[in-house]
């Protein structure tokens, strides 16, 4: 089974998709998949997780850092770059197993001459400061090759600049350039170090390049080797020492020892999360490219950062957390990597104070989180988001200040954590404050009916931003009502579990409103129903009077292609087109709470009406699709999914913004929906039950999963599901099939649930 994605030829419009596709990173930094030769105009970008900077009145956004791999080539007076010399031959390849970028290159020489020019290069996972590469020349006749390499200091920046200040010197062999950035006035230093054997090696005057001449032999090869570090005064007390030094180790060590330690860190990371699907290699490889994506970008070294919308593929959308961290790229984690997990809800912890700050500033109690949320949890989101193509002018959105389901997202993501992990000290850590805040702000948000004797959620934004301040969004009244409900079961577990700090919350919250009020308003909440005919829940008040307009016919209405359909004016305003999954989205969050029926009817019903205009929206059709017994149907949407960012067929500006970039929450989703999904795999804290719906194609899905600390491998086929648990495990979770009584799985044990469900019958 190949792990390969590649391109055997070049093309220039491809530069930007391939910057996507060819992504390396380790949740330090994010390296575009751009080639050695590039510079900003071709979106090039070591993109840092929680560095931030504002410049002037711009939106406020990550980093992006001096390229400290970049290489040209230079041949007599041509520069050897595939944007000014088409080349004969180039490949570029990514290996995902073990996250290493390769590059081949064949440049016409004079008289018939050949050169090769190949590199390949890697985001350490071992060290996560580190990027290194190998790169090499071959030529078919005798010749003269310049080779400048060095730091490209002229940054890609979507609102910058960010570096100030900057200084470009050379410490013994090692090159430096350290800037400060100009908000919170943060050290930034990127070194470099070159080892090579041939030529005559000069550095520049510009500080921060060096010039190799070589007489190159012909069929000879010449290799030599790049190590760069990144430092911040996030990371170190001095930057530039921090970055020197560990080039100075990493040359001392050698690309090989450096290469080897990141080869093993992958596959301890494979070994724990890949997902094998047997009988379509299409679907496999689409698959284990969305988990690399996700691996890429994991938090492992900080619980102060979260994953972005966009990853570490650049600047796009602020850099900014939305509410996809905890729906759609969380489950994952929790699945496989319990400490990411706990990071990425930790972010939400740490960012607390930011929540309380923006409830405060619209009047509401507790604590209303960010739409946008970067490193202190303020809202990046702006009250005009877009623009519009016709007049040029700016557009009020709601998304700052409406979706306010964002704080019930959060509230959800910490219960899973706890339900899936068992590990409730984070609700101690902060965890049952976040809680109590968030329910403090829907009570405060909320609208008591005294007409209907109700409490109900008016003028917000659900997940479907084409409908704007609307009443009663089921999606969002779902996650009030679960944030209540969990407040009042995180209650009681503090004070059984952690009496101290529960007397501390107790205290604070005296006043309330707090769990009396939670209590009241819980039980005169009110829920959209399915209605009693179709079963159809109708997604906010009044849906039901708009235009029925199809898709197609709405499509032909569209005057200008990058016309944005949501707000004022919008063309799905008015009708019944949704933006993504909504109440189909909350149909699988809350798939016990539903008969098969009422999803199915769901499905049908909305799916027709959804424009998928966001990544997050076909896997969630692909997740009911399975739930529901039709994995058929759902496997167009999985396929979607996977292949966002393999295929560059995704959504690239709304209005005239930019929103580009890899798609984290697509790769979740593609990872639920094959696991959670086709597999069938539910837990709720206490056993494992099973609802397999295999599409027709695969024959078998095989993975790990962590649940609880303890480690089981899972065999689904159309003839047998087992369960192997690991020997170290140190408790027997339950296993079963739906509508089955579980069966415990004993640590080293192997269980096949078919067998076990007919001897309990």
């Amino acid at each position: 089974m190949s792990w390969t994605v590649s391109d055997t030829s070049y093309e220039e419009r491809l530069i930007t998709t391939n910057g996507n596709k060819y992504m390396t990173g380790n949740g330090y930094l994010g390296y575009r998949g751009t080639l050695e030769e590039y510079g900003k105009a071709q979106l090039t970008a070591v993109t840092l997780a929680g560095l931030y900077d504002k410049a002037g009145d711009k939106w406020r956004e990550p980093v992006n850092v001096p390229n400290g791999l970049f290489t040209v080539l230079r041949y007599g007076e041509q520069k050897l770059s595939v944007l000014e010399h088409a080349p004969l031959e180039h490949v570029q390849e990514l290996d995902i197993r073990s996250a290493v970028h390769r590059r081949e290159t064949v440049y016409a020489l004079e008289n018939g001459g050949r050169l090769t020019f190949a590199a390949e290069r890697f985001a350490s996972m071992e060290l996560l400061h580190m990027l290194a590469s190998r790169l090499t020349l071959q030529a078919t006749h005798d010749c003269k090759v310049v080779i400048e390499t060095g730091i490209d200091s002229d940054v890609w920046d979507i609102n910058g600049p960010h570096l100030f200040g900057r200084q470009e010197e050379l410490q013994g062999e090692t090159l430096v350039s350290s800037a400060i950035t100009g908000e919170l006035k943060l050290p930034v230093a990127v070194a470099e170090r070159t080892v090579c054997s041939f030529g005559e090696a000069v550095a520049s005057a510009a500080g921060t390049r060096r010039i190799i001449t070589a007489e190159l032999k012909a069929g000879e090869t010449y290799e030599w080797f790049k190590y760069a570090a990144v430092y911040t005064g996030l990371d170190a007390e001095e930057p530039v020492t921090a970055a020197v030094h560990a080039v100075t180790a990493a040359a001392e060590a050698g690309y090989g020892k450096l290469l080897a330690a990141h080869r093993q860190a992958w596959e301890d990371r494979w070994a724990h999360s890949d997902c094998r699907i047997e009988g379509d290699d299409a679907a496999q490889f689409a698959l284990r490219y969305s988990i690399y994506q996700l691996l890429i970008i994991a938090p492992t070294g900080s619980e102060k950062v979260s994953i972005p919308a966009r990853g570490l593929s650049g600047q796009v959308y602020k850099g900014a957390v939305f509410w996809d961290t905890e729906m759609f790229m969380l489950p994952f984690f929790l699945h496989t990597d319990p400490a990411v997990a706990r990071n990425l809800m930790m972010y939400r912890i740490h960012t607390l104070d930011g929540a309380r700050r923006k409830a405060e500033e619209y009047g509401y109690l507790g604590a209303f989180y960010a739409w946008e949320s970067q490193d202190s949890g303020d809202d990046a989101c702006t009250l005009f988001n877009v623009n519009d193509v016709f007049t040029g002018r700016p557009m009020r959105t709601y998304f700052r200040d409406k979706q306010v389901h964002i704080s019930g997202d959060v509230v959800h993501g910490l219960w899973q954590y706890v339900t899936f992990t068992g590990d409730d000290s984070i609700l101690r850590d902060g965890g049952a404050e976040v809680i109590f805040e968030c329910a403090r702000f829907f009570y405060s948000y909320a609208y008591y009916n005294p007409v209907k004797k109700r409490f109900e959620i008016l003028d917000v934004t659900g997940p479907d931003e084409y409908h704007e301040r609307v009443n009663n969004n089921a999606f969002t009244n779902a996650l009030v009502r679960e944030t209540l409900d969990i407040a009042l079961q995180t209650a009681q577990l503090m004070k059984a579990k952690y009496p101290e700090a529960w007397n501390t919350l107790e205290s604070r919250f005296a006043g309330g409103p707090f769990l009396g009020e939670f209590t009241e308003m819980l039980e005169q909440f009110y829920m959209p129903q399915p209605d009693p005919q179709s079963l159809v829940i109708e997604q906010f008040d009044r849906y039901s009077t708009l235009e029925d307009v199809a898709l197609p016919d709405l499509k032909a209405r569209v005057i200008h292609k990058n016309e944005y359909w949501g707000g004022g004016n919008g063309l799905a305003t008015t009708t019944k087109i949704l933006k993504q999954a909504d109440v189909v989205l909350m149909l699988n969050l809350f798939k016990g709470s539903f008969s098969q029926e009422v999803k199915k009817a769901n499905w049908e019903y909305y799916e027709p009406r959804t424009e998928h205009g966001s990544s997050l929206s076909p896997c969630i059709y692909a997740l009911v699709a399975a739930d529901v017994g039709m994995p058929d149907w759902g496997y167009p949407y999985f396929m979607r999914t996977a292949t966002v960012d393999l295929t560059g067929e995704s959504k690239q500006y709304v209005g005239d913004l930019y929103i580009g970039g890899t798609h984290p929450a697509a790769n979740g989703g593609a990872w639920m929906a094959a696991v959670l999904g086709f597999a069938g795999l539910q837990f709720d804290g206490i056993a494992v039950r099973l609802n397999p719906s295999l599409p027709k194609a695969w024959t078998a899905v095989e993975l790990p999963v962590v649940l609880r600390g303890n480690i089981y491998r899972l065999r689904v086929s159309r003839e047998a599901v087992t369960v192997t648990a690991a020997a170290e495990n140190t408790e027997a979770l339950a296993f079963g099939l739906t509508g089955t009584e579980p069966t415990p799985c004993k640590p080293g044990a192997e269980l096949n649930l078919y067998t076990a469900a007919a001897e309990h019958k």
